[in-house]
């Protein structure tokens, strides 16, 4: 029987500060509508961040690192006859005192054009993702997007966009100890200003660290993960060897130092503004940006 609808794929490449993403979804027209899903993704270690946060450069081997990344990816493309695709780079590239001339070089050699997004950009492709299935017709409710190098905080209030702000704090920003307490004061004072006053309002966790946190936490799938079982599971994760944080918690090599400092960046949300609970719907800026393309 033949299909009534259309079948196609679409690519969307996230350069964040840790790693760097490549997500092929499927895209299904039924009547005029547009419904995707995922059909593979592609995470390549490269910490970028490293370089930017302490230096505002990039070395000459995660240059060559990211050329042969975007050539794989190409040729991935290629292969899956990507016709529609969006990349993007977020804080590291953000912090590069020459990132736009270097992705314009590396679009020319590999035929990938990257646009550098700002913060505020990020949280609104991240709001793009659906997340009633999880928090339910809730009407005021907060993205918490922490990346390596900045956390992106996006308020909505009686399901309307309301506020949002990039800030400086990420777990490779952490671990390099260059977040400062001014930050940290700033963070806590914004959220107080522009959320304390939302009756009921949920926080959603986005993030590759969240979720896997979620992960170890034993949570059910779609179920809120409770303060206390996350401060637990921070607590866990802390006091494990590195051997047992790469065995046991199957955590790839990349993700082991920053996993607790990023946890600490949710954490810190959740205490600042007294809030029980935190959703985790494992969704990041690639899926959002899925629903750009369509």
């Amino acid at each position: 029987m033949k299909n009534n609808f259309k079948i196609s794929k679409v690519a969307t490449i996230d350069i964040g500060s840790n790693a760097i993403r490549l997500l092929i979804s499927n895209v299904f027209d039924i009547k005029g509508l547009k419904y995707h899903t995922k059909n593979s993704l592609y995470r390549i270690q490269l910490r970028l961040g490293d370089d930017s946060f302490k230096n505002g450069t990039l070395s000459e081997k995660n240059h060559k690192k990211l050329k042969s990344t975007l050539k794989s990816f190409k040729l991935i493309m290629d292969i899956n006859e990507i016709k529609n695709y969006l990349a993007y780079a977020t804080s590291a590239m953000r912090s590069l005192n020459n990132g736009e001339k270097i992705l314009k070089s590396l679009e020319k050699e590999t035929g990938i054009k990257v646009k550098i997004i700002s913060g505020k950009k990020e949280s609104e492709i991240v709001a793009k993702n659906d997340i009633t299935p999880h928090i339910g017709k809730t009407k005021n409710y907060c993205f918490v997007d922490v990346g390596g190098g900045s956390t992106e905080v996006i308020i909505y209030k009686k399901n309307r966009f309301y506020k949002s702000k990039s800030f400086k704090i990420g777990g490779v920003r952490l671990i390099n100890d260059l977040v400062t307490d001014s930050t940290w004061n700033d963070f806590k004072i914004w959220l107080e200003t522009n959320a304390n006053e939302l009756k009921k309002l949920k926080i959603i966790g986005v993030g590759g660290n969240i979720n896997k946190i979620y992960k170890i936490s034993g949570v059910k799938n779609t179920k809120p993960l409770s303060l206390k079982n996350f401060k637990n599971t921070l607590d866990k994760i802390e006091k494990m060897s590195y051997q047992k944080k790469l065995i046991k918690l199957k955590l790839n090599p990349d993700r082991v130092d920053v996993i607790y400092p990023a946890g600490r960046i949710y954490y810190f949300v959740l205490k600042t503004l007294s809030i029980k609970e935190i959703y985790v719907p494992k969704i990041g800026l690639a899926d959002g940006m899925v629903s750009e393309i369509i």
